[in-house]
């Protein structure tokens, strides 16, 4: 074996090492961190550069510690509390939210939004009934954005996931 060969074949070794343990550790964190269920705003669904995919901006709810609605974007740290995605400010959050009402309701609204990749031979799951929320299931981790796992549909207050394969 010519010492470019070997070369190549450790920077190849290193390579799966690395994509290796990426995976591991998103595989870790999904079956050890929080899961819950996001109001999502879908939007710019195909890019293709990247593939097909749907943006989503998420909902959460926002704790007791945020004042009036706010008009512009504060860190804040995302957490599980009671099946819900909670927004709690922060001074050194990762995550950015705009506080904002809904049908009279209190809703933080998360400036980054999470790109869920979707199979090129079923239909865009973002385009919904009026009668039809989109939901996402997101792995909460303890920094960093919320990692969605699935989407769902809820319609007449039931939540159901879609079969995406």
């Amino acid at each position: 074996m010519t010492p470019l060969v070997r070369k190549g074949l450790v920077v190849a070794v290193l390579h799966v090492a690395l994509v290796a343990s990426v995976g591991a550790k998103l595989f870790v964190d999904r079956a050890t961190k929080p899961r819950v269920w996001a109001r999502a705003a879908p939007f710019d669904p195909d890019l293709p550069i990247r593939g097909r995919y749907v943006r989503l901006r998420l909902e959460a709810v926002p704790s007791r510690d945020f004042e009036a609605p706010l008009s512009y974007d504060r860190g804040v740290v995302l957490s599980a509390r009671d099946g819900k995605l909670l927004a709690t400010p922060s001074d050194s959050g990762f995550n950015l939210a705009r506080i904002s009402s809904r049908d009279d309701e209190r809703i933080a609204l998360l400036a980054i939004p999470v790109a869920y990749f979707i199979p090129e031979h079923i239909p865009d799951p973002s385009v919904r009934t009026p009668d039809e929320e989109l939901w996402v299931e997101v792995t909460v981790p303890t920094e960093g954005p919320p990692r969605p796992i699935r989407l769902g549909v809820r319609r007449n207050g039931v939540l159901t996931p879609l079969e995406i394969d």
